[in-house]
């Protein structure tokens, strides 16, 4: 089957596959699989112009919903850190955007680009299965201990009415948010999630990403908010900063860029990878509990680490 916008030619069983393939690993590990997606119809399906950002948001667009409706069945969406994170995110994917058809509109200086992101997401995915990774994080571990417990007696309780007690939002001011899960209070600056989420979506928006996946252990390592409830909001801001992206790409970018440089997504090769994600993400979910996350995570950040090697011109000094 060949693809007319990108250029692909390929069978059309292959990207849901791969994509459901993506998606159920690192589901099982709590990653998105949006950031692997992209080395892959780079490398293997030969996709390089810069229509191949958007083409990977159409992706997030399609297989994440189904996840942010569990998340705030479950009442785990932090609501402020959303709103903040989709406001500072939408104007960075933006520039990101412009950024993309722009400076890292040719292959080689793209790839050098999503080369040190990935260094970023292998190492940072490596460091968190440290044991000292874990230091100065009690508060956290405690709401996730109970957060566990209650989730266990329900299950052994078999009564499907009972809740799981959700986020308490305590205060949100332009300079502080403050919530409450399990016991315990959770107190951080708007700013500094505002201008976090503003370098992210700069980020995103180039790379093709929304986000979720480099902003998230950013919330557990440097906020130290548990990662139940920060979650749902980079999912949320994931899918919201993607649905702009393809936007943007789709109808503001193609008026500031030259006519030979092709920004708008293939939007069905961009659906079969997202139909694929979409039953991945819902699988890896439902069997994460009987998966060795730890192992799943060391696998994955091998391999990024690998690829990204591949991009950054290191693989010849490792022996591959």
């Amino acid at each position: 089957m060949h693809f007319s916008v990108s250029g692909v030619t390929v069978a059309p069983w292959v990207p849901p596959l791969v994509s459901f393939c993506i998606s159920f690993l690192t589901s099982t590990g709590g990653v998105s699989g949006a950031f692997l997606l992209l080395p892959f119809q780079m490398s293997f399906l030969g996709f390089t112009t810069p229509a191949v950002s958007p083409t990977n948001l159409v992706y997030n667009v399609v297989a994440i919903p189904s996840g942010i409706w569990r998340y705030i069945r479950e009442g785990r969406m932090a609501w402020p850190l959303t709103w903040v994170v989709v406001v500072g995110a939408l104007p960075g994917v933006a520039i990101g955007g412009f950024l993309r058809t722009g400076y890292f509109k040719d292959e080689k200086s793209f790839k050098v680009f999503v080369g040190f992101v990935l260094l970023y997401l292998g190492l940072r995915m490596a460091w968190d299965l440290l044991p000292w990774a874990k230091r100065g994080k009690e508060k956290s571990r405690q709401a996730e201990r109970r957060f566990n417990e209650r989730f266990a007696e329900i299950r052994r309780s078999g009564d499907r009415s009972a809740r799981l007690e959700g986020i308490k939002t305590l205060s949100f001011t332009p300079s502080r948010i403050s919530y409450e899960f399990y016991g315990e209070v959770f107190t951080f600056s708007t700013i500094g999630i505002f201008v976090l989420s503003f370098a992210v979506g700069i980020i995103g928006g180039i790379y093709g990403i929304g986000g979720g996946a480099i902003i998230a252990p950013f919330f557990v390592a440097v906020f130290k908010l548990p990662v139940y409830t920060v979650a749902g909001a980079a999912l949320a801001g994931t899918f919201i900063t993607s649905v702009f992206g393809v936007a943007f790409y789709q109808w503001v970018l193609p008026h500031f860029s030259p006519s030979y440089v092709p920004v708008r997504p293939d939007w069905l090769l961009g659906l079969l990878f997202g139909c694929g994600g979409l039953c991945g993400i819902y699988c890896g979910a439902r069997l994460q509990k009987y998966m060795p996350a730890a192992i799943i995570k060391w696998i994955l950040a091998f391999f990024i680490l690998l690829v990204a090697a591949k991009y950054l011109g290191l693989t010849k000094y490792i022996g591959f």
